[in-house]
């Protein structure tokens, strides 16, 4: 059975058998994926997480279809009615909703017109009907079941015609060719039912688009404006079309008494039964199609923002700003360590304002701040000209950034931030958030809930569990692909380690707490609740920068230490001289093949190795570009058409992105518009975090629209 449903994943996701059987059996040995997917590559070919992600989920799919297949075959055969052509039909079945249709007929129904109608005794005039008799007296033959129950022969009619429509809605060939023509040629109808004041649906109010073509975004539109009340949404099917194909099917003598009476109950089986649900039908596909795309644009806005390059030995002037409350202010040293917490008010009034340039001066001269960082929230802007105004003032001359601090306020009040910082208030806190985000993104929102980060489309619309499963990976997958510092990452970080979780993650931070720093990675299975199997997944991404073993600081496996000692020695080096121009000069002429099998690791494995000695402390985010720092302000007013800017890429959706050029609203670079010639997927032009070129087209200072274009016009 196994190997049956490794081929079906091997056929779903175009991946060889062999690697797709080597990720089910490393799985079953409890290993993680992004363990498998860097120190098993040799026996995944080189799969990564989010293909070996891929194969896991089709392969339980699989699994869940013939388990269900089980059941079914099981439950018709225990109602002895399963024949030889049910069952092949049932295990050929390469869908859910397959199975679902071939065993309709045999669920248990509450009562309904056709079970009425049989207990009555009709069903035998059922029969009768569907003979389609040439000579015969329709009045006269349905007159021979008039009994107390059936009081006519219009009711006798009736009733057979009932239990000929659910004979009907339950064919399964039936089901799937309406389903599939409603797919191909029906047409999503929506039109305005309720209130929308702020017209925030209108281009749904008098609205056609063809189900094969509707993209994503818009279903979820869609389905948002009929929760909400304001639009009435339905489909619109050509019916003729569905009567064709009924009369074809069922009327096999159209000159026959019975003809209208099947057409009838064909028509109503349609109408009453077949037609609502196989239209619920339709529509949960393009949900769930709809609600993966906008799965998987959160996911991928995500992982481009955790992976945004950090600005790494920086003393940061963080500034969470307000109106009437103040201004927060934190300066964060190099390594994140908070140094000073203050509040000042520059937005209340002259004598407030001119005590805030003294103190900010003061601060800012005090700790020498390198950047200063302010978050994107309400008084941003004003905020961001009293900053302007104040850096050539400074004893040093800062830049500043402007921060996306979604998310910082529901950090500063979870129990992770009342944990470290018990003594500051909520805002406080924020601002602390605020001035990390800058120095490594990765540490600091990894404490926050990944949902409350927006930068998702239609987050709130999808199913939740699966965008918190979606969510959590790319967390885990972002954390290991950089790796760990175990002597200074908080709790928060090291649960995302490949196979840890929040017990052992504290247990790491109070073992270190108690014990001083880790000096070697073999110390860290003296933690409470870190047994073999768990030092084994998660050690390769814990890194200890200033230990005993230089071995330590690389993603190089403990597992293979031995072979890395000898290669060095082979070479003429040892380990204190990892990282040096002397070994990478000489690693360069390491013949792979042959060495390989002298050490008897695998070709990948090796180049791996040798990779990591000539970058041991490599991050993969400082090959991104730097975020964007600045030194003056710019406003909404100064914009003019053909404007040539340089703006970071704040959200990515399906219709374009969304790109921070420094003025109170984001600007719009529609997809159209990101580069010359066609774009399918605005994920293979841009990507958030990302600094890009921009040129203004147009500014609506009213609805505060900036349309922008990424393509340069001959102006």
């Amino acid at each position: 059975m196994e190997e049956q449903l490794i081929k079906a994943t091997a056929a779903d996701t175009g991946i060889a058998l062999k690697n797709i059987r080597a990720v089910i059996q490393l799985t079953e040995e409890g290993n993680t994926i992004p363990f498998i997917a860097r120190y098993r590559k040799e026996m995944t070919g080189s799969l990564d997480e989010v293909e070996i992600r891929t194969v896991l989920e089709r392969f339980t799919y699989r699994k869940n279809i013939e388990q269900r297949k089980e059941e079914v075959i099981r439950s018709i055969t225990e109602q002895e009615k399963m024949t030889t052509e049910l069952e092949t039909k049932i295990k050929a079945a390469a869908t859910l909703q397959t199975i679902e249709d071939l065993y309709r007929p045999f669920k248990q129904k509450k009562r309904t017109k056709a079970s009425i109608a049989k207990e009555k005794g009709l069903e035998p005039f059922a029969e009768w009907l569907v003979q389609f008799p040439q000579q015969a007296n329709l009045e006269e033959e349905a007159s021979k079941y008039i009994s107390d129950q059936v009081l006519n022969s219009e009711e006798a009619i009736q009733g057979a015609s009932d239990i000929i429509a659910e004979k009907i809605s339950d064919d399964a060939s039936v089901r799937q060719r309406i389903r599939l023509d409603m797919t191909k040629y029906g047409k999503i109808k929506t039109e305005l039912k309720g209130e929308d004041e702020k017209e925030v649906f209108k281009m749904y109010y008098d609205y056609e688009e063809a189900i094969g073509k509707i993209a994503p975004h818009r279903t979820l539109a869609v389905n948002r404006g009929e929760k909400e009340d304001v639009l009435r949404v339905s489909i619109s099917f050509d019916e003729e079309r569905v009567v064709r194909f009924l009369t074809k099917t069922f009327i096999a003598n159209e000159q026959s008494p019975a003809a209208p009476v099947v057409l009838a109950a064909a028509r109503d089986a349609y109408k009453r039964l077949i037609r609502p649900s196989v239209e619920r039908e339709v529509r949960n596909e393009l949900t769930e199609i709809a609600e993966e795309r906008a799965i998987h644009i959160f996911s991928e806005n995500l992982k481009n923002l955790l992976l945004q390059p950090p600005l790494k030995g920086k003393v940061v002037l963080a500034v969470d700003p307000a109106y009437r409350t103040g201004c927060k202010l934190a300066v964060v040293d190099e390594t994140g360590k908070v140094l000073s917490i203050d509040v000042i008010y520059p937005h209340v009034g002259e004598g407030k304002r001119k005590e805030a340039q003294t103190k900010f001066k003061q601060i800012a001269d005090q700790y020498e701040a390198d950047i200063i960082a302010i978050g994107n929230g309400t008084a941003s802007r004003e905020t961001e000209q009293f900053v302007v105004e104040m850096i050539p003032q400074l004893k040093k001359q800062s830049a500043y950034i402007i921060v996306n601090e979604a998310g910082a306020s529901v950090y500063s009040a979870s129990d992770i931030a009342r944990e470290e910082f018990p003594d500051l208030q909520v805002e406080e806190r924020s601002a602390v958030s605020i001035g990390r985000r800058i120095q490594d993104p990765l540490a600091e929102l990894v404490k926050i809930d990944p949902q409350s980060i927006g930068v998702g489309q239609y987050q709130h619309d999808v199913s939740q569990k699966k965008l918190s499963a979606s969510l959590s990976f790319v967390v885990e997958t972002a954390v290991n692909r950089v790796g760990v510092d175990v002597n200074t990452a908080s709790p928060s970080l090291l649960e995302h380690v490949a196979g840890l979780n929040k017990t052992v993650a504290r247990n790491i931070v109070k073992y270190r707490e108690e014990n001083g720093k880790f000096l070697k990675r073999s110390i860290i299975k003296k933690v409470p609740r870190l047994g073999g199997k768990t030092f084994e997944q998660c050690i390769g991404f814990l890194r200890i920068t200033d230990g005993e073993e230089p071995l330590d600081r690389t993603s190089i496996h403990p597992e293979n230490y031995k072979e890395v000692t000898a290669l060095l020695k082979n070479l003429g080096f040892t380990t204190k001289e990892i990282g040096s121009n002397k070994l990478a000069e000489a690693l360069k002429s390491v013949y792979i093949q042959q060495t390989s099998a002298a050490l008897e690791i695998g070709d990948i494995t090796l180049r791996d190795i040798i990779d990591s000695l000539q970058k041991p402390g490599r991050d993969p985010r400082d090959e991104l570009s730097a975020p964007l720092l600045k030194t003056d302000v710019l406003k909404m007013e100064d914009l003019r058409k053909g404007m040539e800017l340089e703006g970071t890429v704040r959200n990515v959706t399906d219709f374009g992105a969304f790109v921070d050029i420094g003025v109170k609203q984001d600007g719009l670079v529609h997809i159209s518009k990101l580069k010359k010639g066609f774009v399918k997927n605005p994920f293979d032009v841009v990507a958030v975090g990302e600094i890009v070129k921009v040129w203004v087209e147009s500014v609506d200072a009213d609805k505060g629209r900036i349309s922008l274009t990424m393509v340069k016009t001959d102006a």
